[in-house]
């Protein structure tokens, strides 16, 4: 059985078809039309003159520059890199917080980084990073909402998030931790 992230990009390249009328192979053979371009100038591309979101167009970013030019994307091996060695033991806590959050809606974009993965709407309202070989961060966008008890100020953990949760189980992806995710998904 495929783990989550392999389920995950499935679903995304499932849901860029659908919402795009384009597949992941035509998204990538009209950026090899446009020429050599780096990673960063296909996502502008794709964004300013296509109108994808940010998770698609580095979906699509990766594709095109995979082995070949027609590999997969990397998220797996980002992913992989970020749960190797020491942090092997936090991979399926970071799989159940993909299975909860995945249920919040179609429209969610998972985009792995080389330390942490952003998880977007219409904007980034999750990032998840295995901080320690025993915790994972949660960052959370909730502006306006105060920090208390397990809710922390993000401090330096991240600017791009608001929040931090400090996930150690699985028993730390509760109702709570899911009721503060869901309500910044709502809000992105």
């Amino acid at each position: 059985m495929p783990d989550k992230v392999d389920e995950a990009t499935a679903t995304m390249i499932k849901n860029l078809a659908e919402k795009t009328g384009k597949s992941l192979a035509d998204w990538v053979a009209l950026v090899k039309v446009a020429g050599e371009l780096k990673h960063g100038q296909i996502i502008t591309l794709l964004k300013e003159k296509h109108g994808l979101g940010h998770g698609y167009a580095n979906l699509v970013a990766h594709a095109s520059k995979g082995a070949g030019g027609e590999g997969a994307p990397e998220k797996d091996d980002l992913v992989a890199a970020q749960f190797a060695g020491e942090k092997a033991a936090l991979k399926p806590i970071y799989d159940k917080l993909l299975q909860e959050i995945a249920k919040f809606g179609k429209d969610i974009e998972i985009s792995p980084k080389k330390a942490n993965v952003s998880i977007r709407r219409s904007k980034q309202f999750a990032l998840i990073q295995p901080r320690t070989k025993t915790r994972l961060d949660v960052g959370i966008n909730l502006k306006g909402v105060p920090a208390k008890g397990k809710l922390e100020a993000s401090g330096s953990f991240s600017a791009m998030v608001s929040h931090r949760a400090r996930v150690e189980s699985a028993a730390d992806v509760n109702k709570e931790l899911i009721g503060w995710l869901k309500q910044a998904y709502e809000a992105a």
